[in-house]
């Protein structure tokens, strides 16, 4: 995916501490717009994505940030950013939802790894191209099939094994409380070439992408 990024963009993406309180102040706006309907990264309707590779998504995208999706139903507010909380540093930003809210894959990939036993609870972890998203605390439960690890969600007519592809907006897990957690929320990490990037630079960029191509051509 690296033709997704120009410089400047990739200037913005870098979890720098002094970015942060300026992309803050607009993250409410901007998750505002992008659970408003505007175009394909809100989570209602959905387009599945082409089958093709990211790369070639973006060639042809004349504003790639319309390809991704917003990764959660039912949004209700941001409430724990990306950064230190206190001593320890807090890798990615929690987005709270009502309790079996539905996720949405950010971006289409295939699934990495699926896990249940860490802080991180009922866990899917999706690479895309130099990207990879994780995604915590939902409901459900990992077992094998055939010595392959499975995520699986009765009640929300989930299933997703390793190494299988997911496209853009696919629903891929419900918000639930697994793992260390106080309340229903999705924890939404992201790493860009193996570096953790902060989301919610991330979902500004979608909202810009959005309002760029509303623009009169």
């Amino acid at each position: 995916m690296k033709r997704f990024f120009s410089p400047s963009l990739r200037q913005r993406l870098a979890p720098h501490a002094r970015q942060r309180s300026r992309v803050y102040c607009g993250l409410l706006v901007a998750g505002s717009l992008l659970v408003a309907g505007l175009g394909e990264v809100a989570p209602q309707p959905f387009r599945k994505a082409a089958t093709a590779t990211p790369d070639a998504q973006i060639a042809r995208a004349g504003e790639p940030w319309q390809i991704a999706s917003f990764p959660v139903e039912g949004f209700q507010a941001y409430t724990s950013a990306f950064g230190y909380r206190g001593s320890s540093f807090h890798y990615g930003l929690d987005i709270a939802s009502p309790s079996g809210s539905y996720i949405r894959n950010w971006w289409e990939g295939r699934v990495v790894e699926v896990s249940d036993d860490s802080a991180c609870g009922t866990s899917v972890i999706i690479e895309s191209g130099d990207w990879t998203h994780v995604y915590c605390h939902m409901q459900g439960y990992v077992t094998y099939e055939g010595g392959t690890r499975v995520f699986v969600d009765s009640g929300g007519g989930l299933r997703l094994a390793e190494g299988q592809g997911v496209a853009t907006g696919d629903r891929i897990g419900r918000v639930g409380m697994t793992g260390r957690t106080t309340g229903p929320h999705l924890h939404w990490g992201m790493r860009y070439q193996g570096n953790w990037v902060d989301p919610a630079l991330v979902l500004q960029a979608m909202a810009d992408g959005q309002r760029r191509a509303a623009l009169p051509q």
